[in-house]
């Protein structure tokens, strides 16, 4: 509980026993530099249930807090806010709270609660995974691991888009061009292999397209019957049918698919407890659809599609059955959440990670499935990204032009690497320990780079930026953690002991405070789907802590007690930072 959670109850008292009103909201704000306190009472608000004048209502509350309240130990007005200076003795009893409170701001998961599902990454299996992917699967995965970290149960789950005209592309292209190569004869991963002949059928296609032109066809039609194209589409009907071959090939090369999405996850250290595929949940809905059909929600246009109109809602109207009674996404998707909640009966809730272009699709999906009087419906959610976009501009995967994952891995460490060498602090590592500190480095910095932006805005990655070892990034952060554990290992006294009275330097009261916060942050980024708001307030801790090294001695100091709750300090900023950081899926360093 922070000193605000702590003092809302007194102050509503206070009104009570001075002014006879009920106050039902407290407006609390940090108190501004210039004037002197920690917090202030905005007392403005109270003149809707009491007439007088601010200054002296704010007085006769300052009056009856410091009376009543251990907490306060002085107060100051200026004008209609109420400026409170908060007790040393309040600070060090909440931080000796917080040092003996196992695992602080991190709750035990309750098996009696509802469990969460969250679903991310969902890639295709017809090329590798982009720097777009990596966005989806760190918010995903890091959203998982805060609401877990709220005492819920979570289920990390994706759904693989292994079916389709995208993978009979690659498929297509490789039986034509691939002379049988596979992911061992050309020591590529099956993932790239796969996203070369998606590109491959994307060259030949325009080969195509240019060719029929030169005859005189229209560009439109020349790109409904470039031959490749058409002979993807038979593909992709054979499969559907069955066919023994074409399902075949199509399992070679997933499973290749696969292998290779595997290693990129356990490279960026995001991993699933349940895997959905396309393959097998591209039919569920159907039956749903007719039910609904018989029930007045969808109905059917002439050519015999299924519709849905939403006009009433303020959207369109939105097919869900196709004419020849082949399914569509949203036929899939109602199935497949339906499918979720009765595989899962604890589950409470689902939070889709999906790009903000899909912003309509996740709308109408959840209004049809409370429609069709689903409850859970109302706990459906879509997390909604903005995309990232790179200095040299859009990626667009048919034509080669991705930031490949593993790649930006690789360039991270490599720019870690450099980074590092040219700093020169680490002639005391073996070669093994110097390579797993750049791996840790440019994987902290990319993850960082990437979660400390609000889900909802664009992106702009620059690497280079990222790994910078000053201002708010994975580096900075990383490396006042590894100073703070060589202060540890510096310390020849034990700092164990309880210090019940000192007076408190003002740095020192704001790390306390900042610590207070910690809990609250996560339980918010939970709620808010955002773990910018976890890494944001890590930030902001690991500056006011520098600001206290900076400027005070923690080891030199020639007072015991002092140097022994600097060190206190010390020790749980660095535990924070690393409970933070886990919770954003960041490794943090014991030296750098």
């Amino acid at each position: 509980m922070n000193i605000q959670n702590t003092l809302e109850n007194t102050v509503i008292d206070g009104m009570k026993i001075l002014f006879e009103v009920d106050i039902p909201v407290i407006e609390f704000q940090e108190t501004r530099k210039e004037f002197e306190g920690d917090l202030t009472i905005v007392v403005f608000p109270f003149l809707k249930f009491i007439k007088g004048n601010p200054f002296e209502i704010a007085s006769k509350l300052g009056d009856f807090l410091k009376e009543n309240s251990n907490e306060i130990s002085d107060f100051n007005v200026v004008k209609g806010f109420l400026n409170l200076t908060i007790s040393d003795e309040y600070y060090l009893h909440s931080f000796d709270r917080i040092n003996n409170t196992k695992n602080y701001g991190i709750k035990k998961i309750d098996k009696n609660e509802k469990s969460v599902m969250v679903e991310y990454s969902s890639p295709n299996t017809n090329k590798p995974l982009h720097l777009g992917h990596i966005r989806n699967n760190l918010l995903g995965y890091s959203v998982a691991e805060i609401i877990a970290a709220t005492g819920k149960k979570v289920y990390k789950t994706q759904i693989i888009n292994d079916r389709g005209i995208h993978i009979c592309k690659s498929m297509l292209a490789w039986q034509r061009f691939g002379n049988g190569e596979t992911p061992e004869s050309t020591g590529l991963k099956g993932d790239k292999l796969a996203g070369n002949y998606y590109v491959k059928f994307d060259e030949e296609y325009k080969k195509e397209i240019a060719s029929l032109i030169a005859k005189g066809t229209s560009e439109e039609e020349a790109k409904k019957n470039a031959p490749i194209l058409v002979e993807a589409q038979n593909m992709l009907r054979k499969w559907e049918a069955g066919d023994e071959n074409t399902v075949s090939l199509w399992k070679k090369m997933n499973q290749w698919v696969y292998k290779g999405f595997d290693k990129t996850y356990e490279e960026l250290g995001v991993n699933f407890d349940i895997n959905y595929y396309e393959s097998n949940t591209y039919i569920l809905g159907k039956n749903i659809v007719a039910e609904g059909l018989k029930n007045g929600v969808f109905y059917k246009k002439e050519d015999g599609s299924v519709w849905i109109d939403l006009t009433e809602e303020g959207l369109d109207e939105k097919i869900v059955l196709r004419a020849d009674g082949t399914a569509v996404y949203m036929t899939q998707d109602i199935g497949t959440a339906i499918q979720r909640f009765k595989e899962f009966p604890d589950l409470d809730s689902l939070v889709y990670t999906v790009g903000n272009e899909q912003d309509y699709h996740f709308k109408v999906l959840i209004l049809i499935l409370k429609k069709l009087g689903y409850t859970w419906a109302q706990h459906l959610y879509h997390l909604s990204y903005g995309m990232v976009d790179l200095p040299s501009g859009k990626m667009k995967s048919r034509e080669g032009t991705v930031v490949d994952a593993d790649e930006l891995i690789i360039e991270m460490t490599d720019t870690a690497r450099s980074i590092s060498q040219e700093l020169g602090k680490l002639e005391s590592y073996t070669d093994k320990e110097k390579e797993k500190l750049y791996k840790t480095i440019g994987l902290g910095a990319l993850k960082y780079y990437i979660l400390k932006v609000d889900p909802k805005k664009r992106i702009l990655f620059d690497p280079k930026e990222s790994i910078d070892f000053n201002g708010n990034t994975g580096p900075f952060i990383q490396y006042t953690y590894a100073r703070i554990q060589s202060i540890l290992r510096k310390a020849d006294f034990d700092y164990s002991k309880k210090i019940i009275n000192m007076p408190l330097h003002q740095k020192e009261k704001t790390l306390i405070k900042l610590l207070e916060y910690f809990k609250e942050t996560i339980y918010n980024s939970a709620l808010n789907l955002s773990p910018a708001l976890l890494a944001n307030y890590t930030y902001d801790l690991v500056k006011e802590y520098n600001s206290l090294y900076q400027s005070l001695p923690i080891l030199g100091n020639e007072n015991l007690e002092k140097k022994i709750l600097r060190t206190q300090i010390s020790n749980q900023v660095g535990k924070t930072i690393k409970k933070s950081f886990k919770l954003l899926g960041i490794d943090v360093p014991e030296r750098m």
